[in-house]
């Protein structure tokens, strides 16, 4: 009987001795890298879904003047000095005005490559171009 408890007694002081010493301070190390790498991720995709949102969500504008030609209204774009074709909702304006229209910029489906603003509403009218 003495034989069990000295050799359960060198297993328990064997066991004791070639076990890892589990440190408190590396567990909450590694628990506060954890937490910080979460919240790091959560704010990356927090920043990212709000500069989409307000990227798709802005209202696109042009102003410029309006000109007809053979092919129906165009804008000239005060900016950049681009021409683009009118569609779209263009009851309102009329040819000669410079005017703030709210839409989207297209591809041109036509073989001229010529840029097209499809026109939303016409936000604000400044009267007649000057030259």
């Amino acid at each position: 009987m003495t034989l069990k408890y000295v050799s359960g007694v060198l297993i328990l002081a064997l066991a004791v001795a070639l076990a890892p010493y589990a440190r408190a301070d590396t567990i909450k190390t590694d628990s506060h890298e954890i937490v910080a790498g979460i919240v790091a991720v959560a704010a990356a995709v927090t920043i990212i879904v709000i500069v989409v949102a307000v990227h798709y969500s802005k209202k696109r504008t042009i102003t410029g003047c309006v000109g007809s030609g053979a092919k129906g209204l165009s804008i000239t774009d005060e900016k950049d000095r681009e021409v683009y074709a009118l569609s779209g909702n263009t009851a309102d304006i009329k040819a000669g005005d410079r005017i703030k229209l709210r839409g989207r910029k297209l591809k041109s489906k036509g073989s001229d490559k010529t840029p097209v603003w499809e026109a939303k509403e016409a936000t604000q009218d400044f009267g007649v171009c000057q030259p």
